[in-house]
């Protein structure tokens, strides 16, 4: 269920959100935007492009709270004083991100390391890998209403559960329930367009839904419900202690451009840690970076303070630091996501993540005075 720390700050958001907006499509994308385009968002306009290197890169999706790490850095100039003229565009979902990410079209790009294993085994010449995790667990998770008395895992059992076919927590779901102890045939699948899964949800055609929570939250909020009236299961709690996103690259560009990487992954690391210290400001950044106006402020700000409880920070990243991992942790990962995703091989670690282009270690602590979301 949800943990009551999210509860508490949630609660007087969910009211907000429920009574701002008139729910149309009861979307599971975000109603934030970004340039579609071939024209992308680049470096401070007070910074001097003159002699920096160009960075292309790509979201996982549309524009969002979550990127404010990025957007900070972008501001703030540190990815210019690192040498860098860094560019953005929007993303259309993990997959379709690694998949451009690996044919070159971008240098970089923010997705997960468990969809980017699938793309490796089926072009194992344009292998991306994972060069600093930015989000230390997943917000994988199934989300269900109170009112359909499914108060654990278990409670699935014989129950209608929808998501979209590619949905990655969907294609994790039989190892979920094997963690649990059920048997993953025992729940039924209905299959629907990914802006249509919470309505879906609210309409009663299903019982639970498999997604990312920072997507299907605030939809559901926007849809009429309270935080009081949703049940959320996340797989980080159940035995699938799943990484979220991390900032990828195809391994040849690495090879080609290490200082490259290494200046985007300290200048990022700055922003993080800026957002991290002061939230309100990264989502006013956000906001601000918004030339649709179309992004809701309020939507925004649940995501990010969902993130923050439950993706930025975290007991490991208090010991490791920002960007890094625990190989042992990450090795079960991957051998959930080669058994959920039915892969020839189990990658190891060096597979897919490397720690060589992080900073040191004092320089991605995460900020002792953070300043709560508001």
């Amino acid at each position: 269920m949800i943990v009551s720390k999210i509860s508490r700050r949630l609660s007087s958001l969910s009211l907000i959100a429920a009574s701002i907006v008139v729910f149309g499509g009861c979307a599971s994308q975000p109603t934030a935007t970004a340039p579609t385009g071939s024209s992308a968002n680049s470096a401070s306009p007070a910074a001097n492009q003159q002699g920096l290197k160009a960075v292309r890169v790509q979201l996982s999706f549309l524009k969002q709270s979550l990127d404010a790490p990025l957007i900070v850095a972008m501001n703030k100039g540190y990815f210019a004083q690192e040498g860098l003229n860094v560019s953005y565009e929007r993303g259309f979902g993990n997959a379709d991100t690694i998949s451009k990410l690996g044919t070159g079209k971008f240098d970089l790009s923010f997705s997960d390391m468990y969809n980017a294993l699938e793309f490796n085994e089926k072009n194992p010449n344009d292998k991306v890998i994972a060069v600093a995790v930015t989000q230390s667990r997943a917000p994988f998770a199934i989300l269900t209403l109170k009112e359909k008395g499914i108060n654990s895992p278990k409670d699935l059992v014989g129950k209608k559960l929808g998501a979209p076919t590619g949905d990655g927590p969907r294609k994790l779901f039989p190892v979920l329930a094997k963690e649990v102890g059920f048997d993953p045939k025992s729940v039924e699948w209905t299959t629907m367009e990914p802006r249509l899964r919470e309505s879906f949800l609210l309409q009663g055609q299903v019982d639970a839904i498999s997604g990312f929570s920072t997507s299907a939250l605030p939809s559901l909020l926007k849809g009429g419900k309270k935080l009081e009236d949703i049940n959320i299961f996340y797989y980080n709690d159940n035995g699938m202690d799943f990484y979220g996103n991390a900032i990828l690259a195809k391994a040849s560009f690495v090879e080609q451009n290490p200082d490259t990487v290494r200046a985007f992954v300290k200048a990022y690391m700055r922003g993080l840690q800026d957002v991290l210290k002061d939230p309100t400001a990264g989502l006013d950044a956000v906001m601000a970076s918004d030339d649709s106006k179309l992004m809701d402020r309020e939507a925004e700000k649940v995501r990010l303070q969902v993130a923050l409880e439950r993706m930025f920070i975290s007991p490991e990243v208090e010991q490791i630091g920002l960007g890094s991992v625990d190989p042992a942790r990450l090795e079960k990962t991957l051998k959930q996501t080669a058994e959920g995703f039915g892969l020839k091989t189990t990658p190891s670690v060096a597979d897919i993540y490397t720690d060589k282009f992080l900073p040191p270690k004092e320089q991605r602590t995460l900020p002792s005075d953070r300043k709560p979301l508001s």
